[in-house]
C-alpha cells in the first residue's frame, strides 16, 4: 500500500471510530489529526473538509459491508444450488462471522449519520439512503428466486421482508451496544434465519 493511501485509510479508520462511538457532531478534525498522528495540512491534503471525510468514509464503509455480503452469500451458493437452502447457510455463515467479533459489532454508521442527519449535506444523506437501497435490493433479488421455487406459506411482501433483514441487523447491533451484549446480534441473525425457513419450507417438510 502507498504511503499516500495508508494515511488516507489510517484518518477514515479513526473516523469511523470516533463517529461510531460518539457522533459525527462530537468528533472533531483536531481529535482524528491527533489521533491518526498527521499535521493538519496533511489532513487537508487528503479532505477538503468534514464533509468530503464522512462522504468517504461513509463510501469506505458501504464497501466494506459489500465486499462482507459478497462472499459470505457467494459461499452459500457454492454449497448449495437450491436458494433457500444457499440463503440459509449464509445466514449461518455470517451469524458466525458476527460472534467471532471481539468486543461485538463496533456499529451502524447508516445509524449514526441517520441520527444527526442535519449535521451532513445533501450528498452524504444521499449516499446514506442509497447504500440502504441497494442492500434492501440485494435481497429483494434472493427472495425472488427462493419464492419462485418455494411459495411462502403465508402472503408477504417480498419487499418488506428484505427491509426486514436490514431492520433485524442494524436493530441487532443497536440491542446488542445498549444492553452490553454481543451475541444479541448473533441470535437476532438466527432468529430471522429461523422465520425464512418456517416462511419457506413446505408443510410436508415441516411435518
Amino acid at each position: 500500500m502507498r504511503p499516500r493511501t495508508a494515511t488516507r485509510d489510517r484518518i477514515l479508520a479513526v473516523a469511523e471510530a470516533g463517529v461510531l462511538a460518539k457522533g459525527f457532531g462530537a468528533t472533531s478534525i483536531e481529535e482524528v489529526i491527533a489521533e491518526a498522528g498527521i499535521t493538519k495540512s496533511g489532513f487537508f491534503y487528503h479532505f477538503r473538509d468534514k464533509n468530503e471525510l464522512a462522504r468517504e468514509m461513509l463510501k469506505r464503509y458501504v464497501a466494506s459491508n459489500d465486499q462482507l455480503f459478497d462472499e459470505i452469500f457467494a459461499r452459500g451458493r457454492e454449497l448449495s444450488d437450491d436458494p433457500l437452502q444457499a440463503f440459509l447457510i449464509s445466514l449461518k455463515l455470517l451469524a458466525e462471522v458476527m460472534s467471532d467479533l471481539p468486543n461485538g459489532h463496533p456499529g451502524c454508521l447508516i445509524a449514526s449519520i441517520c441520527y444527526q442527519e442535519r449535521l451532513y449535506d445533501r450528498e452524504v444523506r444521499e449516499l446514506t439512503a442509497q447504500s440502504v437501497r441497494s442492500w434492501n435490493a440485494r435481497f429483494r433479488a434472493v427472495f425472488t428466486d427462493i419464492a419462485a421455487i418455494h411459495p411462502p406459506r403465508e402472503p408477504v411482501d417480498l419487499d418488506d421482508l428484505a427491509d426486514m433483514f436490514s431492520c433485524v441487523v442494524d436493530g441487532g447491533i443497536i440491542m446488542s451496544k445498549t444492553l452490553g451484549d454481543p451475541s444479541r446480534l448473533t441470535r437476532q441473525v438466527l432468529a430471522f434465519r429461523s422465520f425464512v425457513k418456517l416462511l419457506f419450507s413446505s408443510p410436508a417438510r415441516m411435518s
